[in-house]
């Protein structure tokens, strides 16, 4: 079963494209071992409400499977690692 990254975000901010960066680059290197998602929450209320259920104050914020392990943008060596030690 894949690991689930949620990389939540908002268009206006301007240290998420380096979050979705670092989890896209994790993808490249990790395949099918991880699914990764992009949750904007400026675009839906659905999107908001699943911010709020993780209680998310900051953005970027990276989820991994239902667990917040990252505020802020990670570097993509420092994503990666952390993903291949699950």
């Amino acid at each position: 079963m894949a690991i689930k990254v949620e990389v939540f975000s908002t268009n206006s901010c301007p240290h998420c494209p380096a979050a979705i960066d670092a989890a896209q680059v994790a993808k490249d290197k990790l395949g099918d071992a991880i699914d990764v998602e992009v949750v904007k929450i400026d675009e839906s209320e659905e999107n908001r409400q699943r911010a709020i259920d993780y209680q998310i104050m900051a953005v970027p914020t990276i989820v991994i499977d239902g667990e917040v392990t990252f505020v802020g943008a990670p570097g993509e060596d420092e994503l990666i690692d952390r993903l291949e030690s699950l």
